[in-house]
């Protein structure tokens, strides 16, 4: 049995090894047909390789670039359909208005956004293309349907590109939004800025519109934008400026004062230039400045500090500066010390606003004029202050009143120096003394204002010791110290009386009563000797003489003395009793003595002009002050009252110097 299959296997393997020798043989026959034609093939493949190289090249070129053919196309499409956003916008923008202010804004940024883009992307993706057409005609490709589609998002690129181009040299929708909103922000100051001729105030702008001028020069920050911007304000703000400045009437700044020209003159003037300039630095620049640092100082820019010197020019700023300076220039005066020290009060008042407001470089010369101003009121008022004592001392050469009264100099400078010292002209006086000697490297005393004022009193009290003496009736004299001294006795309780002292006040108090007892013993002691006779039997020759040598000197007197005065109505009073006292009851007595002799004797009765109760009513009326001599009273003399009393006079001297 095993082997039968031994047997069976031998002649399988047989057959297989028989087919396969037939195929060998069949394949040997087949390779010896086509070793020719391989041969063939092989002499003949240099040729064909050679033929077919430049289109296997081209087609391995084509391959190559299609990536950078799709990176091209890609930036192209989108730099068309931004081309159509823009046109969009731009039709949004001219049908528009600047009502919904945020939506304008909103597309005019998406709009310049656009066109940044295209500005940015629009050439590069035209020569990107050009590059590639440029290389796809110089090869196989010139009708292939990519170079077709390459070309004519070329053309369409080129012919928007060229439009966009145009629009842009003729302004375009853009820049009529740019022009748009500036139309808007001058509507808004006109619309929001209206003032009256009737009142100068301005009224400050609401928040939303702060906010509307806010977003819009924020908008309109750049370049030239931004200076026409301004330029906008300035012109509506500084209408307003005018109009408001109506109602005050500055016609005086205009004034062309010299230094010849007298401060009286434009005295009142002084007092407007005072409360005006606070008004125009306080309350109209003040809103000025705020409303300027709110509508540009978020762009980041200290252009805005620009509209403030413009708007201060506006105001009149400069004029007022100027008018100051000129005030300074004028001749010297008292009456000009006390404008120096207002003005200089408001200087200071207002120099942290003037230090805020005009900080900038575009306020150069109000910052100048300025400095300029307040030094020379410094420098003015230290000069003049200075100089009183000397100008004190000059009026000596004038003569004494005629009446007795109290030389309108001596109230002036009393006046005067009170109210140097008082509350409101005392610290700034002395403020004015310390800064003027601080600039000469001086050291400033506390006592140096004081002892300067004491100065003055003690050349006043010569000029009375001199004019004293000028009188040729010692009467007079005593009359006129009299008055004087009890002027002097007035100041207790003033500041010029506490700074002379109680010592001061009370050796004037005893001089008064001294020069009082002299003037009664002088002018009177001669008269009532006369009336101080013995008692006699009968009314003798002699007693006649006597009576007319009493009627006669007490008519000399009173006559001579009805031009006198006493300017207190207190001492005149006093003065008045006294001679009453001293008269009338030895008069009384004397009439009584001899009344009934002269009844009796009809020829004496000749020689009684005078009753007791009219010689009452005579000595009780002496003194009066006249309507003329309305200056001399029992008050303190008001420095207003008086100053035009003895202003031309004490002009004289005071600018001689």
């Amino acid at each position: 049995m095993a082997d039968v299959e031994s047997v069976e296997n031998l002649r399988a393997a047989q057959k297989i090894l028989r087919a396969s020798l037939e195929k060998s043989t069949a394949i040997s026959s087949k390779l010896d047909e086509i070793g020719p034609r391989l041969e063939d093939i092989r002499q003949r493949l240099p040729s064909l390789e050679a033929a077919i190289r430049p289109s296997s090249m081209q087609k391995c070129s084509y391959f190559g670039i299609r990536d950078q053919i799709n990176a091209a196309i890609g930036p192209a499409a989108a730099v068309l359909k931004v081309y159509d956003v823009v046109r969009e916008l731009e039709e949004s923008l001219l049908y528009e208005s600047c009502d919904d202010l945020s939506a304008y804004l909103s597309s005019m940024k998406m709009l310049e956004e656009a066109l940044g883009f295209l500005a940015d992307n629009c050439g590069l993706a035209i020569q990107w293309l050009e590059d590639i057409v440029e290389f796809l005609e110089d090869n196989v490709f010139s009708n292939d349907q990519s170079l077709l589609n390459v070309k004519k998002s070329l053309r369409i690129l080129q012919e928007l590109h060229e439009i966009e181009e145009r629009a842009h040299l003729d302004g375009g929708a853009l820049n009529a939004a740019f022009n748009n909103l500036e139309t808007e922000f001058r509507s808004l100051l006109m619309e929001n800025s209206v003032t009256t001729t009737t009142c100068a105030t301005l009224l400050p702008l609401t928040m939303p519109v702060v906010q509307k001028l806010q977003a819009i020069s924020g908008r309109l920050d750049g370049d030239y934008r931004l200076e026409k911007c301004i330029v906008l304000y300035i012109e509506v703000r500084s209408l307003n400026a005018v109009r408001s400045l109506q109602a005050l009437n500055l016609d005086y700044l205009e004034i062309q004062v010299t230094e010849f020209d007298d401060i009286q003159s434009i005295e009142s003037h002084i007092d407007q230039w005072c409360k005006h300039l606070e008004l125009v630095v306080k309350d109209l620049i003040e809103l000025e400045y705020k409303l300027c640092n709110d509508v540009f100082e978020k762009i980041g820019s200290d252009a805005w500090k620009h509209c403030v010197a413009r708007l201060a020019e506006e105001f009149r700023l400069i004029s007022f500066l100027q008018f100051g300076r000129n005030v300074t220039k004028m001749k010297k005066n008292p009456l000009k010390l006390l404008k120096l020290l207002d003005m200089f009060a408001l200087m200071e008042s207002l120099r942290s606003n003037f230090n805020r407001l005009f900080g900038g470089e575009a306020c150069t010369d109000i910052r100048t004029l300025t400095r300029e101003l307040v030094k020379t009121v410094v420098n003015s008022a230290f000069e003049i202050f200075q100089e009183l004592p000397c100008q004190v001392e000059m009026q000596r050469r004038f003569s004494p009143p005629p009446d007795g009264g109290i030389p309108g100099l001596v109230s002036f400078i009393t006046n005067y120096c009170d109210q140097l010292l008082g509350d409101d002209y005392r610290p700034l006086l002395a403020q004015v003394l310390k800064i003027h000697q601080s600039w000469n490297q001086d050291v400033y005393g506390d006592g140096f204002l004081t002892n300067h004022i004491i100065i003055i009193m003690k050349e006043v009290a010569l000029n009375l010791d001199a004019w004293s003496k000028a009188y040729e009736d010692i009467c007079l004299s005593y009359l006129f110290m009299m008055n004087n001294h009890c002027h002097f006795c007035q100041l207790k309780g003033t500041r010029l009386g506490d700074i002379m002292g109680d010592s001061w006040l009370g050796a004037h108090e005893q001089y008064k009563d001294n020069c009082a007892a002299l003037y009664l013993r002088q002018c009177w002691g001669k008269l009532l000797p006369l009336i101080s006779q013995k008692d006699l039997n009968s009314f003798q020759e002699s007693e006649k003489k006597t009576l007319k040598e009493f009627n006669e000197g007490f008519d000399e007197l009173y006559k001579e003395q009805s031009n006198w005065i006493i300017c207190d109505e207190n001492l005149r009073r006093k003065v008045c009793q006294i001679l009453v006292q001293a008269v009338v009851p030895a008069y009384r007595s004397y009439m009584q003595k001899y009344g009934v002799l002269v009844d009796q004797d009809a020829s004496a009765s000749k020689y009684v002009k005078h009753t007791a109760q009219s010689l009452e009513t005579m000595l009780s009326s002496m003194f009066q002050p006249t309507l003329v001599k309305k200056y001399c009273s029992t008050k303190h003399i008001r420095f207003g009252k008086l100053r035009n009393l003895v202003q031309n006079q004490f002009r004289v001297t005071l600018t001689a110097m």
